[in-house]
């Protein structure tokens, strides 16, 4: 597996050059979005986009702090959390394991540094392919987490990826293939530009989360390339029949 430094700067310099003329990268990558997909906090995307080192955080407390996102952004089909219950159910847990190892995390203060315990379970002892790039991440195979992460990463993913304990480097830099993929597809197919430039998909699933003002923006500035488009196909039947006539 490519060193995690150095596979994002990589992957930076490669979505840098293919920026269009006149856009910065502001312009194609969404720390939201980027947040959201790799479970790393905005503003240490920030940090990780500015070339800069992430804070050092405890190995529990990520995989912890990781669930909670899960919950958070991967939801129910009608805008609701998946339920502890539902979770830990699916992996043989209970409801009172997975609850109470979130809650004791999330009121136990980080440490600045790991923790020697912490360091040795970072060891990777096998790995599994990333489910989006098929790139392969360390899992952690022992130790009492084990088999939480696992389960809940199936639960979300389909199979155990090691994304709730992927280095933020990692984590990002695979959140960042599919922009990348959409500037390289862009080169031939402008649409496909377009959707990964200005972020199209993201801003229809954001709908519901505009404001009224906001989404009226939107829809008229997609209403105005529309129409723009259908002007430029009538002139061009016009010109077509005009010049069929005189002949």
């Amino acid at each position: 597996m490519r060193e995690t430094r150095r596979a994002l700067a990589e992957t930076l310099s490669r979505i840098g050059s293919l920026i269009g003329d006149g856009e910065s990268r502001d312009d194609v990558l969404d720390v939201e979005q980027l947040s959201k997909e790799s479970g790393v906090p905005r503003d240490v995307v920030r940090m990780l986009l500015d070339g800069e080192e992430p804070p050092a955080e405890d190995i529990t407390d990520r995989i912890v702090r990781r669930i909670v996102h899960l919950r958070e952004t991967r939801l129910r089909p009608d805008g609701t959390r998946h339920s502890y219950d539902e979770i830990a159910a699916s992996y043989g847990a209970s409801r009172a394991s997975l609850s109470n190892l979130v809650n004791s995390r999330r009121k136990t203060p980080s440490p600045q540094t790991p923790s020697r315990q912490a360091l040795s379970e970072q060891v990777p002892s096998e790995q599994v392919p990333s489910q989006q790039t098929g790139e392969r991440r360390p899992a952690r195979s022992g130790g009492p987490l084990a088999s939480t992460q696992a389960g809940i990463e199936t639960f979300f993913f389909g199979q155990p990826n090691g994304w709730l304990s992927a280095e933020p480097q990692a984590s990002l830099d695979n959140a960042l293939q599919s922009v990348l993929h959409g500037l390289e597809g862009g080169a031939a197919d402008p649409m496909a530009r377009l959707r990964s430039t200005h972020g199209l998909r993201e801003l229809a699933a954001r709908a519901p989360q505009l404001a009224e003002e906001e989404l009226q923006l939107v829809t008229d500035w997609i209403d105005t390339i529309l129409q723009r488009r259908n002007a430029q196909r009538v002139r061009g039947s016009g010109s077509d029949s005009s010049h069929t006539e005189g002949h």
